[in-house]
């Protein structure tokens, strides 16, 4: 029991039972318009017949219709219809009749529809020259349409039609349709079973790749065969195992090279442990976050294309974000366990910054914030451009994801102060905003740190870029640091100018 209630909340389960509900709906609703429609609509039919019958006999008597024998023809249009007629002149003798017996009838329906009218028959149609009604037969208990109308030439004419097949026809039409329900239950639910194991067993397939990529196993693949929205989920899942299986492998090399730093310099086995701790911090919530979206994604929550689309595009960032922060951490890694060669080359610092602050340009806006520069327009200096560009994009953005309106001003100011004696550029970025606590003025530079505790993921960053900051500049050997001022923070670093390095 237990087992089937699991079945039945499966999507195989349910898209089986709807299926199944949707087929048994059409045959209920085909059994209740053939019992309360089919006669109706039978009956206004042949009240239509009836009327275009009496519209041509009457066109045979009054000489509309030139025909040689009438009688002949009124024979062929009561066996072709199954119509008993009667036809009579003013003086009531019958100068047509079609059957015996419904003569021996006529006079008893005309007696008994003036005793019991309003009782025992139902008025379809009445005109002037014609009425049709449903009449029942006391004796037979067999119910007709009949028609009795005045011809143009002052005859009279009578026409009958029993309609006891038509509701013995609706019996049988009843049982064809039970025992039609009975087959398409049977081969529907067969065919239910084939249609629903088709679209859950690629569903089945992803939830089972998913479930071993959260364990770290990224061994299984999803085999694409066609050009849907699950198997372009099964796309955007095998690109993210192929990241995240390098992710991972970047993590384990970086892992060994940090054990065998371990043996080498005991101090660092306390960072190993904290740096493990970390990592798995940061790599717990985007698996966790592919996980969810991808169970979202199994369970059918948002069932349009561009939902689905969503929840890719969201596995797929996350994945990128867990590759970004392991480059990073292997950066790291290098800049402060290894003797780093910088690639140093003369260029103008002034130039870089502008250029960072363009490529800024929508966080800025975001922000509303304004920059400055205050400095000359070019102030050599000698160092590796990348990794000083690290720098000043790790304190810009820093700056602009915590610049506050302080005093009715809220920008973001940049400046280099060059001092000639001792050959040196000191590069600061200012933000108006709240000082960092006393407390934290240090410890902002230990990896993974975040001011913020929640550590949100949108606007935290990975808590590395001032690491790294802190990794180069002990590489160079250089001045760097954080300071309060009184309307904000201010980051700044030092590095030697072009003169400092030719003299040397």
């Amino acid at each position: 029991m237990e087992n089937f209630k699991r079945q039945i909340k499966t999507v195989r389960g349910k898209l089986f039972f709807t299926l199944c509900i949707v087929v048994i709906s059409i045959i209920v609703f085909l059994i209740l318009v053939n019992n309360l429609v089919l006669e109706k609509y039978y009956q206004y039919t042949k009240s239509n017949t009836l009327k275009s019958v009496y519209n041509k006999i009457n066109s045979y008597y009054n000489g509309e219709i030139q025909i040689d024998n009438i009688n002949e023809e009124l024979d062929k249009i009561a066996v072709s219809n199954n119509f008993d007629i009667i036809i009579k002149d003013q003086n009531d003798i019958a100068v047509y009749l079609s059957n015996k017996d419904f003569l021996s009838n006529i006079r008893k329906i005309i007696d008994f529809w003036g005793i019991n009218k309003k009782r025992e028959y139902q008025i379809i149609e009445e005109t002037e020259s014609l009425e049709i009604m449903n009449i029942r037969d006391v004796e037979t208990r067999i119910n007709y349409i009949f028609l009795s109308g005045q011809l143009d030439n002052g005859y009279s004419a009578y026409i009958r039609l029993p309609i006891a097949s038509i509701q013995e026809s609706v019996r049988i039409s009843n049982r064809f349709l039970y025992l039609i329900a009975t087959i398409v239950i049977v081969v529907g639910g067969i065919a239910i079973i084939y249609i629903s194991k088709r679209f859950s067993d690629p569903i089945s397939e992803l939830n089972s790749i998913a479930k071993k990529m959260a364990n770290l196993d990224f061994s299984h693949k999803y085999n694409v065969i066609d050009d849907d929205e699950i198997n372009e989920l099964g796309e955007s899942i095998n690109a993210m195992s192929e990241k995240l299986e390098k992710t991972i492998k970047q993590l384990r090399s970086t892992n060994i090279e940090l054990e065998k730093d371990i043996e080498k310099k005991s101090k660092i086995d306390e960072m190993r442990k904290s740096f493990i701790s970390d990592v798995s911090h940061e790599l717990k919530t985007p698996i966790a976050l592919i996980q969810g979206y991808s169970e979202g994604l199994l369970e059918n929550v948002n069932t349009d294309p561009e939902s689905r689309k969503f929840y890719a595009e969201v596995i797929l960032d996350e994945s990128n974000k867990m590759d970004k922060l392991v480059k990073q951490l292997l950066e790291l890694t290098k800049l402060e366990y290894e003797k780093r060669e910088f690639n140093n080359r003369t260029f103008n610092i002034v130039e870089l910054e502008k250029e960072i602050v363009r490529s800024s340009k929508v966080m800025i806006e975001d922000k509303q914030a304004k920059v400055e520069i205050e400095t000359d327009d070019k102030i050599d200096v000698y160092a590796d451009d990348f990794y000083i560009s690290q720098i000043i994009t790790n304190y810009l953005t820093n700056a602009i994801k915590h610049v506050k309106e302080v005093n009715g001003e809220k920008y973001i100011k940049i400046t280099n102060k060059v001092d000639s004696e001792r050959q040196k550029v000191r590069v600061t970025i200012f933000n108006t905003g709240d000082n960092i606590s006393s407390e934290n003025l240090n410890r902002i530079w230990n990896r993974f740190f975040k001011a913020d505790e929640a550590r949100n993921r949108e606007d935290g960053g990975s808590g590395i870029g001032l690491s790294i900051v802190r990794a180069i500049m002990n590489n160079y050997g250089d001045d760097y640091g954080v300071e309060n001022k009184e309307n904000g923070v201010e980051f700044y670093f030092e590095i030697d100018t072009i003169q400092l390095e030719e003299n040397k």
